[in-house]
Order: C-alpha cells, then structure tokens, then sequence
C-alpha cells in the first residue's frame, strides 16, 4: 500500500468532475454506471483505490480513514437481483455507516491510453502499444520480441508475480511473436478481433473453452494471466494522478485475488 499525504479538501462534485474529465464515461457503452455509485460525505481528503468494491477492500478503506474509494468493478451491473440482501447490503452498510463515497468506473477505466488497465499493463509488461482494436477499440497491440510463445508468457508470468495459462499453436515452439495484443480483464472473446489485427500473441485475464481451440488452429497464442492480476494497475493510477492534481491523500489497497 502506497500512500501520498493530503494538502487540503474537495467537494464530492469536484472529485467526479475531475474523474469524468479524465475518463469521459460518456463515450462508452458499458455494464454498468460509471461515476459515483454511492454518495458518501460532501468533502473529501483521502482517497483509496483498488481493484474491486469488495467487503476486504471497503474494510481496509475505512481503516485508513478514506474519505472515498476508487475501483475498476463497482457494486451495480446491469441485469444483477436489484434487493439489497447478502452480500450487497453488508457492503454497502459499510459505506453508508462510515459516510464513504464509492466510484466506480469499467471500462473508460480500461480504455485511458496511458493511465487505464491496458496502457498501464502494457507499462509492467514493457510492451508500447501502437493500434487499437476490438468492440470500443478497448484491446492495444504492439511491436514485440519473442522466441515464442512460451518465452512470452514466462515474461508475463515474471512481471505478474503469478503463474499464467499458456495455449500455443500446434507449432507454437518454432513462432516467433513479433506482435502483441492485450485486453485485461474479462476479455476473452476479444481474441478473434486480435488475429484479424495480426497479433501473434493475445493477453488478458481469462480464457474460455473455444479460445484454446482457436489458438491452436489460427496460429496465434493465447496467454490467460488472471482477470485481477492484469486490472491492478488502472485505479491505482487514475487515482493518483487525480489526488496529486487536486491535493488529496491516496492510498492503493491490493486485495489478493486468484482469479
């Protein structure tokens, strides 16, 4: 957990213009509101960033005395049981009793070219993203080295910290990957748009039973590196830039996660 000390204090409506600038929320088609999905306390000095608005994660905000929490994956998707029982009122009567503003944005987060979920991997990852593709031009691709397939998961799994699932073509050994496309997260179904773009290698968070079929017949492979392993690192960094733009303390809480 890093923390930056705060200077002073901004309204809520401040806090939300300053991440609706930043993201546009508005360009996206999305599963859910992005924005403020719980009002908390009018002002606001600390903020606490994570991946997702879980129990652990609002329970370790209210420990550090968080003001706010910013997350990838908030509390309302569209299409989810709308009664407030289980699991989702013992969250929210923990934002409620401690008067903490959640936000939540999905995938303007993953969009942001250099501060979202796929520019940010890509900065842990070393690769430089030169194309977009797939549906809201979410996925990046980029200039790479490797042996193959395999060399490149081995590095995905060494700057994760996390072992990978790896589908190679039938001649995987002998490809070398000179052009990488990722989607963090969920983004399985981006694969098909990422042979179409010429990706030699496709890395996001999960993999479904049809794409292991696809590498091994289109020749490209498929690294799974974990839905939270590869979405840590654009709240973080949304959260810190807008805290140090307005003067805000800032704190990234990492709840393990081996999805």
């Amino acid at each position: 957990m890093s923390i930056v000390h705060a200077h002073n204090a901004v309204s809520r409506q401040q806090l939300l213009q300053a991440f609706d600038a930043l993201l546009q929320p508005q360009l996206f088609k999305d599963y859910g509101p992005n924005g403020l999905q719980v009002e908390g306390k009018p002002h606001i000095r600390r903020i606490v960033s994570g991946v997702t608005a879980s129990r652990a994660l609002i329970d370790a905000a209210i420990a550090s005395r968080a003001d706010a929490i910013l997350v990838h994956h908030g509390l309302f998707w569209r299409g989810q049981d709308g009664r407030i029982t289980g699991w989702m009122k013992e969250r929210l009567a923990r934002l409620l009793a401690h008067d903490i503003n959640l936000f939540a944005y999905h995938l303007p987060l993953d969009a942001h070219a250099e501060l979202g979920n796929n520019a940010q991997l890509g900065r842990v990852l070393g690769l430089v993203a030169d194309a977009r593709f797939g549906e809201q031009n979410l996925g990046f691709s980029g200039p790479a080295s490797f042996d193959s397939g395999q060399a490149l998961a081995d590095h995905v799994a060494q700057a994760l910290g996390r072992t990978v699932t790896l589908v190679q073509p039938e001649d995987g050994a002998a490809r070398p990957v000179r052009r990488v496309a990722w989607c963090t997260g969920g983004a399985q179904g981006y694969f098909e748009s990422a042979i179409a773009a010429g990706a030699d290698a496709f890395i996001t968070g999960e993999i479904s039973e049809p794409q292991a079929h696809l590498a091994r017949e289109m020749g490209v492979s498929f690294i799974a590196a974990g839905h939270h392993a590869t979405e840590r690192y654009g709240a973080p960094a949304v959260a810190a830039h807008v805290a140090a733009q307005l003067g805000l303390a800032h704190a990234f809480i990492d709840i393990d996660n081996p999805a």
